[in-house]
Formats: C-alpha cells, structure tokens, sequence
C-alpha cells in the first residue's frame, strides 16, 4: 500500500486529452450506461435514447466525473456484435447526452476502431478497450492510431480470452492463470502500454485496468486488488471496474448470488481496491461509490 500512495504522487489527474484533465484530489466515478440487450447485469434496462439520457442525467446529479457507454456485452459466453449494430446503438446516446448538456467525459467500451471512431464523432472523449488494443487476439489492428490521431484517453484493459470463451469468475474449477496472476497481468499491461506508446499514443493519456473477472477465479480477483501498488507502478492511474461481478457475490456473500445482490460487496471491494491505489472506479451504482469512497478518501488525504 506505500508504493501505491508513494506512486499516487505523480499522477495528479485523469488526462481525458492533452488539454483537458480530471484532478485526482479524490477517487473518481464512471458511470456505466449500456445500451445492450444481454449485459450481465442491466441488460435491457435503457431500451430508448430518452431512457439512456434521463439514467445519464441521473448518474451525474449523484457524482458521476464521467460516463462509460458500451454497445456490445462482454460478459463470460456473450456473442459479438457487428461495428454497424454497436454504433446504431451508442451513436444516437452520445449525441443526446451532448444535446442535453450533460459534459462530464464519455467514454466508449468498445474493441472496434469503427465504433470508436463514430462515438468520438458524436461527442465521447475517451476509448475504453477491453482487449488491450489487442490485434492478435482478433481485435481490431486499427484502434491505437485512431487513438493516436484523435488524441484522446484511451484505457487498456487484461483479459486472458474473449468474453465467448470465458467464464464467471466464481465458476472455475482450477485455476485459469497460475500462481503469478499478478506478474502476469503486470506484463501484459506493460506491453500493452508500449504498444500504445509505439503507435504514437501520448502516455499521459492511458488508464490501465487489470481486468478483474476477464479470465480469473475468485481469489485471482482478490490478489489483483490486493497487488494494485505494483499496477500503479508502471506509471498510469488504475482504473477499478469490478462492479457486480461474479467473484464480489462470492466473497461477500458466499454463495451463488444475482448482480442486483452485490451492491454492498461491491461498494466495500471498491474501497479496498481505492485504498490500495485505484482512483477511477467504473460503477453501476454512482451515488453509493460516491459517498462511500468520499468517506474512505478523507482519512487518506494527508497521504495523497
């Protein structure tokens, strides 16, 4: 945990772009808005780009810093989406959002350049690439100079396989890393990162994000958000998104449980994972992170 704070020290803020930056003078929330049919968790729920826009609304009034928009579900099992079918669905929300005033950044889940490129287009600012800017995991080859040419954020994620062939992290049987979950997710984010930086992408400009629940159990989960410290110490502000996943409902309540269920599990992981050098958490529920990582923050502030 002092490495993490003692890293803290040099990222002062967000870098949404090179002219515009979130301070880190607390942890930061990041609303999740899908507008997918089949996410795990609210899948369904923002079936019009009214209903998108008054949850958007919504997510700011309780704190929200940004917005994360995602068209295509990455849940264990979930079947891709064409780039066409993710911007008719995204595309029309961003654009609203803006029409209705709402400023806070947006980023864009996607793994396609297109969809990334028409959600820039229509007002987002950041791209949140689960794959890692992965083109050899058949992604997309074109994502990290469009992130270089637009100068935007840009987050790299881990994830050890596609959401088609993965898993809930509470359904494992053995262990789907070894015991070296920590240095190896160390080492992909580090290559990640360079590859950005190799395809001209300004390192100001990227977030990492271990992945937690892509390609690991439960416990592998727990040691990622214990490691974090070492996660900072490459140099980029942590983005934590493990809200209402699989392994928060096994670990707080113990047993086989329904995303709705995970609200104080997720809350109480949350600021664990702040404690431990997380500062951009990416919720389903804003107002609680908000005020609960509020809270926590106050005790640390003396140590940045």
């Amino acid at each position: 945990m002092d490495q993490s704070r003692d890293n803290q020290q040099t990222l002062q803020a967000w870098q949404i772009t090179a002219r515009r930056a979130i301070p880190l003078d607390r942890p930061l929330c990041v609303g999740i808005l899908n507008v997918t049919p089949d996410s795990f968790s609210d899948g369904g729920e923002l079936d019009s780009v009214g209903k998108a826009v008054d949850r958007a609304r919504a997510m700011v009034d309780e704190g929200a810093d940004g917005l994360d928009i995602g068209g295509e579900s990455t849940r264990p099992g979930a079947q891709r989406v064409g780039a066409q079918e993710q911007i008719r669905r995204v595309e029309p929300v961003i654009a609203a959002i803006r029409k209705a005033g709402i400023e806070v950044p947006i980023s864009i889940d996607t793994t396609r350049a297109a969809v990334a490129m028409a959600a820039l287009d229509a007002g987002a600012d950041v791209i949140n690439d689960v794959s890692g800017g992965d083109a050899a995991g058949n992604e997309d080859a074109g994502m990290l100079g469009l992130a270089s040419e637009r100068g935007c954020g840009l987050v790299l994620m881990h994830r050890m396989r596609a959401p088609a062939q993965d898993q809930y992290s509470d359904a494992y049987d053995q262990r789907p890393i070894g015991d070296g979950v920590l240095e190896t997710v160390i080492g992909a984010l580090r290559d990640a990162r360079d590859r950005a930086i190799a395809g001209g992408v300004d390192g100001r400009l990227i977030v990492l994000d271990p992945g937690l629940g892509f390609g690991k159990d439960v416990g592998q989960n727990m040691e990622l958000i214990w490691g974090t410290g070492a996660i900072v110490g490459l140099g980029h502000v942590v983005m934590s998104a493990l809200s209402r996943k699989s392994f928060v409902g096994r670990v707080s309540l113990g047993r086989d449980s329904d995303p709705g269920e995970r609200l104080m599990g997720t809350v109480g992981l949350s600021v664990v994972h702040m404690m431990h050098g997380a500062r951009l958490f990416r919720v389903h529920d804003v107002g609680a992170h908000r005020q609960a990582l509020d809270a926590a923050w106050s005790t640390m502030k003396t140590d940045g």
